[in-house]
C-alpha cells in the first residue's frame, strides 16, 4: 500500500484547508500539482482579473518551489477559463511573462462555466531531474 508524499507549504491559503487537498503530490520522478487560482490567504478570490491571473501563477511557482523545482521543470498545465472570449488575450499576455523560455510545456486550456468564484485555475505535471 503507498502513501501520498505530498508538498506543504510554509504559507498556505485557506482553501487547502477548507477544501481537504494538497498543493501537490509527488508520485516518482513526477509531480502533480492540484489547481491553483488566484486566491488570497484567506482563500477569497482576488477580483481583478489580472491580478488574479498573476497570484494564480504565484500560487503556483510558490508549490512547485516548495518541492526544490521551477517552472522550468513542469511538463504540461492545464488551464481553466470562466470566459476564455473575453479574458484570453490578457491571460496568454500575462502567460507569455511566467514561462520562461523554450522548450514549452504542453498546455491545454479549457472553458469552464464554474470555478467557486474564480476566473482561472492552473494544474501542472512536473517532472523532477534525474537523481532530484
Amino acid at each position: 500500500m503507498s502513501t501520498r508524499d505530498a508538498v506543504t507549504l510554509t504559507h498556505r491559503h485557506a482553501l487547502y484547508d477548507a477544501h481537504r487537498y494538497s498543493p501537490a503530490v509527488r508520485a516518482g520522478e513526477l509531480l502533480f500539482v492540484s489547481g491553483q487560482v488566484g486566491s488570497r490567504e484567506d482563500g477569497t478570490p482576488e477580483p481583478d482579473y489580472a491580478a488574479q491571473v498573476r497570484r494564480a501563477f504565484a500560487n503556483l511557482h510558490a508549490v512547485l518551489a516548495a518541492a526544490g523545482l521551477s517552472f522550468h521543470d513542469v511538463i504540461d498545465v492545464t488551464s481553466f477559463h470562466t470566459d476564455p472570449e473575453r479574458q484570453f488575450e490578457t491571460f496568454m499576455a500575462l502567460r507569455e511573462q511566467e514561462i520562461g523560455t523554450p522548450p514549452y510545456p504542453t498546455w491545454t486550456a479549457v472553458g469552464v462555466t464554474w470555478l467557486a468564484g474564480f476566473d482561472v485555475e492552473m494544474k501542472a505535471i512536473a517532472r523532477f531531474p534525474e537523481g532530484g
